[in-house]
């Protein structure tokens, strides 16, 4: 199973089209830390504009606030919304793309079973979901660090701000990446369940961002009828939950508490869920896949 888990790998690294994700993650965060750097102050005043009328900020404090730490939380909420697609452009194709190319059946001739066909192919897609976190971790956290510097980190909520201090963010980055490579791989697990009733990877790719995409808008939505009864059962609800590594809980004196979580809870109970969808599409997928006549 090792061996055909290492040709996978060497199919999916080989294609050319592969390296588009990595070449787009690097472009922009490259676009968002060179803007941040040459007019950072603006986007600072941006952020503190609704807080400038209850407290008074120096230009020193708001320095101090551009380093890399913030910067990596801005990247990771303009990426994380765009890296269902790239996901999907190898997931969607692992099936499909071998139908289409008519490899589909002479996979199958291999002394291997159907169910250890699909667990191989799943787990190439993970895998390559895994190397596009680590390749955005060594852009946006490391690289920030390296370029903007690090110093206590302030998150900004609609409710006020909440500082952290320097030595007690970087464990925090290392839970949200874990938590957003099980998020993707629940998108993953989408397009590879499509992937398995089509012959061409248009298809699957385009109906796993159809899906994201309209899931994404329900919960955004603030209507009280979906509140209750469909946001709680997206995945896409729970996608976003690692940002709660970064929300902290204050003590009687409004002072942060290092090392706390505010609502960890939340944070496990949406984790569980995303792990439910990735079992169910998976499993579908393994099943579907048993069953399926495969004439080319």
């Amino acid at each position: 199973m090792l061996k055909l888990l290492r040709i996978e790998l060497f199919k999916i690294f080989k294609r050319p089209r592969t390296y588009i994700a990595f070449g787009a993650i690097a472009a922009i965060v490259i676009l968002i830390q060179v803007a941040l750097k040459y007019d950072g102050k603006s986007y600072v005043d941006l952020l503190l504009n609704n807080l400038s009328d209850s407290f008074e900020l120096s230009d020193e404090y708001k320095n101090k606030l551009l380093n890399g730490y913030l910067i990596c939380f801005v990247i990771l909420n303009t990426l994380l919304i765009q890296m269902p697609l790239l996901v999907a452009l190898i997931a969607g194709d692992s099936i499909a793309g071998e139908a289409n190319m008519g490899t589909l059946r002479l996979s199958m001739s291999r002394p291997v079973s159907r169910t250890q066909y699909m667990t191989v192919k799943f787990l190439a897609s993970v895998i390559y979901t895994l190397a596009l976190l680590v390749w955005m971790a060594m852009l946006a956290l490391f690289g920030s660090m390296l370029i903007f510097g690090t110093n206590d980190m302030v998150v900004f909520r609609s409710d006020g701000i909440e500082q952290m201090r320097h030595f007690d963010v970087l464990w925090r980055y290392f839970a949200a990446f874990g938590y957003a490579a099980v998020a993707l791989t629940t998108v993953a697990a989408l397009a590879f369940l499509l992937s398995v009733f089509a012959e061409n990877s248009i298809g699957p790719i385009i109906a796993t961002m159809s899906i994201v995409i309209v899931f994404t808008i329900l919960s955004e939505m603030n209507i009280p009828l979906y509140d209750n009864t469909i946001k709680p059962y997206l995945f896409t609800s729970h996608m976003v939950a690692w940002k709660g590594f970064f929300y902290v809980k204050a003590d009687a004196m409004g002072t942060t508490i290092n090392g706390s979580i505010e609502n960890l809870p939340a944070i496990l109970k949406s984790l569980s869920i995303l792990f439910i969808y990735i079992i169910i599409f998976f499993g579908t997928a393994v099943c579907v896949f048993r069953k399926k006549d495969i004439l080319t």
